[in-house]
């Protein structure tokens, strides 16, 4: 089982350390807003992907996606496990909890 986190745990671990933070929403709502930082896992985590967003595989990847309710942060975290990585973690609460917690979002670069 996926460990989780909670928001001060990752407000403190991203302040702290080099943790790669993963949306696992579809790019049209990552595009919209997300929480500093993250990169987008709009689908199925390839191995590529993978390699590409977390090169090592002992360093630390958050994973999260709108909230309690949705299961695509959990998926993605299980694919970053059968990968090998070996500290994967959960943010359950996601962008509605990061939201009612009043943190900023940031947004994607609209091409012009």
């Amino acid at each position: 089982m996926t460990a989780t986190i909670t928001r001060e745990e990752l407000v403190e671990l991203l302040h702290d350390s080099a943790t790669t933070l993963i949306e696992a929403l579809p790019t049209a709502q990552y595009d919209l807003e997300h929480l500093p930082g993250a990169v987008n896992v709009p689908g199925a985590l390839t191995v590529a992907d993978a390699a590409r967003l977390a090169p090592d595989h002992h360093a630390t990847v958050v994973v999260y996606c709108s909230g309690p309710e949705c299961r695509r942060s959990k998926v993605t975290a299980a694919a970053f496990e059968r990968l090998g990585y070996t500290d994967v973690r959960v943010y359950p609460g996601g962008k509605a909890d990061w939201l009612d917690a009043g943190l900023p979002l940031e947004h994607a670069a609209v091409a012009s």
